[in-house]
């Protein structure tokens, strides 16, 4: 199985929540203002991520249809500005 292509910027529906996942495997998430809220590495197999944080936490996301399900979080690609 070839793994997908997740490098980019995900965010949620109401822009709150901005994830940037970087092609050196690491991420770096915002929060509303809070620019790095949380940063770490991230692996992706087939659709589906094993994220770990710079503090040791880790949780995963699955990628359906262009959608990233990221634990609770419903992420959606942001496209590219020309």
């Amino acid at each position: 199985m070839e793994n997908i292509d997740v490098v980019g910027m995900w965010v949620t529906a109401d822009g709150y929540i901005r994830q940037e996942l970087l092609p050196n495997g690491r991420y770096d998430e915002a929060r509303g203002s809070r620019r790095s809220a949380y940063t770490g590495s991230y692996t992706v197999t087939g659709s589906h991520l094993d994220y770990v944080d710079d503090t040791g936490f880790t949780a995963t996301g699955d990628i359906r249809d262009g959608v990233l399900y990221h634990e609770h979080l419903v992420l959606y690609r942001e496209e590219k500005k020309a």
